[in-house]
């Protein structure tokens, strides 16, 4: 350790580690745009300055390294004039609209302005003109608004892969864009929404169609039927006045009621649908030596990247929808022939975590006879703007179940917010169909561990059976270049495109708290720890509408409304 001075305190510091690490972990806020946790430091928007005896320049701290001892001033009258000058000329070319913007009181770069009490205008600079890019189904860039911080660029370039955004020009020309400056769905974006949950200002934010919303529930014609995805229950909770992490799923039900909507389902039912499909897939798959690994096919940010990059394995993926899907084709068949219903009355909405849900749900392949299965996805931060906008105190709220016949689950069926959850679900009833026999031991560990990469090899009466979980693109990237070059120990092959899974989705509350989503994950795995129900193939009203519908997993009318097929997307790189 290295004694340091900071505002005249000594403070230890680590040798090595950055003065911005040492300063956040002794208490001392210093503010920054650029910076992403866990990411190698740029220096770019020089907001981190700090003095330091000896130097005559001010020095970024984010990338300054401890290795001796050093006097520092964090507040000083001339890092502070040189951060509210930095702020000032970021304000003068930015849109004078925060009253209307989409992040108004949710913006770091507002947060700054107040910080460092700026009042008035003194620098006068040219506004932006560029467009707005309203393109792509899931999510809108406004380039005005963007401060070239390069988080977007970072996330989607070392996290993904994908590398959508990158700069482009020079000087004061420089902006950010996508391949040869296209529209965002021209670009190879998956639409996964990471890049909104870093950006600081509103230069990127969900599309949103809250008037459609409203229109159809004021429609006395028109039933509106929504659901709602396991990882949004645990996710808007401190948004609300809650706990973080508490699971309100029947506080969120009795809102929607009040609402408006005419029923609400929990897509956790359509979860264990998906995990009783794709065990019964794999189970397949082995018997019959089909292509292996079977890959999973319910993160529709994969899908898309799949399409356009991993071509040649497609045929490995699984044909089942995701749990959305399967949700929304089960409303406009079986419920609407059940209840005698038009499927073309029913306005099917889904609140999901995930800004790709939004892409998914206008694929061609997601209809059935040119009905949608979906008509309108919003995310969880928009379930949240449709809570506050009607008036809603859920605190006073009592909690209601899930309406028939989508009103139970297992705990499997929750477990898919988090990475590895299906898989772990999926194990559970694949471990059923293929011995007959229930797992000896539901909980499995290794595949709940905070790595980006799991693995698992299960004995199955004489079959040991592999099984590997990643989230992230980058590390999908890594592993299935091992299938390709040979790799054939695995059977079963999770990807989620969002590190840490659905409880991290890009259309999910904006979060910088590691906290946050640990009390998520952990409500997740309290949920299967108290709960009695665990497996999917359990599922009492899964049961009954195999019986009356569906006949049995794979069958004719399964295959027809529950799978679905992909294709080659062209796409700019």
């Amino acid at each position: 350790m290295i004694t340091i001075e900071v505002n005249n305190q000594q403070i230890q510091a680590k040798k090595g580690e950055t003065i911005l690490e040492a300063l956040n972990r002794n208490g001392i806020n210093v503010p920054t745009l650029c910076r992403m946790e866990g990411f190698s430091p740029t220096g770019a928007c020089r907001l981190c300055v700090v003095e330091v005896e000896g130097k005559s320049g001010l020095i970024p701290s984010c990338s300054f390294p401890i290795d001796e001892p050093l006097k520092i001033k964090t507040h000083s009258p001339r890092v502070i004039r040189s951060r509210k000058m930095l702020v000032e000329l970021l304000l003068s070319n930015h849109p004078d609209d925060c009253l209307y913007c989409v992040r108004n009181g949710n913006c770091e770069l507002q947060d700054l302005a107040e910080e460092l009490n700026v009042r008035e205008r003194r620098i006068a600079g040219n506004k932006s003109k560029a467009s707005i890019d309203q393109s792509s189904p899931g999510i809108v860039r406004d380039p005005a608004k963007c401060v070239l911080c390069g988080r977007c660029v970072r996330i989607c370039e070392e996290v993904q892969e994908v590398s959508t955004f990158d700069f482009i020009k020079r000087g004061n020309k420089t902006s950010i864009a996508t391949s040869m400056n296209k529209d965002l769905n021209f670009s190879n974006c998956i639409h996964c929404g990471q890049c909104i949950m870093v950006c600081p200002t509103g230069a990127l934010h969900e599309k949103t169609n809250f008037d459609v919303l409203l229109e159809m529930l004021n429609n006395p014609d028109i039933k509106v039927i929504a659901q709602f995805s396991p990882s949004v229950t645990v996710s808007i909770a401190e948004e609300l006045g809650i706990r973080s992490g508490k699971d309100i799923s029947g506080l969120i039900i009795n809102a929607l009621h009040k609402i408006g909507f005419y029923k609400v389902f929990d897509t956790a039912f359509a979860s264990d649908m998906l995990i009783y499909e794709q065990a019964a897939e794999l189970v397949d798959r082995i018997k019959y030596k089909g292509n292996l690994p079977l890959i999973s096919s319910c993160c529709p940010g994969w899908i898309k990247y799949m399409e356009q990059s991993h071509v040649d394995l497609m045929e490995n993926v699984s044909t089942c929808k995701s749990p959305q899907q399967m949700m929304g084709s089960m409303i406009k068949s079986f419920y609407a022939q059940q209840e005698t219903i038009s499927s073309e009355k029913i306005f099917s909405v889904s609140f999901m975590s995930c800004t790709a849900k939004k892409f998914e749900a206008q694929r061609e392949e997601m209809t059935h006879k040119g009905i949608s299965d979906i008509d309108l996805v919003l995310t969880s931060r928009e379930l949240l703007k449709l809570i506050k906008l009607y008036g809603i105190d859920v605190q006073l709220l009592d909690e209601e179940i899930a309406d028939n016949p989508f009103n139970t689950r297992s705990s499997a069926g929750k477990l898919v917010a988090a990475s590895g959850g299906i898989a772990e679900g999926l194990i559970r009833t694949f471990y059923f169909l293929s011995s007959k026999n229930e797992i000896p031991d539901y909980k499995i560990t290794k595949l709940r561990s905070s790595k980006d990469r799991r693995e698992i090899f299960i004995d199955i009466d004489d079959s040991r059976i592999g099984v590997a979980v990643v989230s992230g693109l980058k590390h999908a990237n890594k592993l299935l270049e091992e299938i390709r070059n040979g790799r054939d120990d695995l059977h079963y092959v999770e990807i989620m495109a969002c590190p840490g899974g659905c409880i991290n989705g890009g259309g999910q509350p904006f979060c910088n708290d590691d906290k946050i989503l640990k009390a998520r994950l952990k409500t997740i795995y309290d949920i299967d720890e108290k709960e009695g129900l665990k497996v999917a193939h359990k599922n009492p009203n899964l049961i009954q509408l195999y019986e009356k519908f569906l006949g049995e997993p794979l069958s004719v009318k399964a295959n027809s409304y529950l799978h679905t097929k992909y294709s080659k997307r062209d796409v700019l790189l």
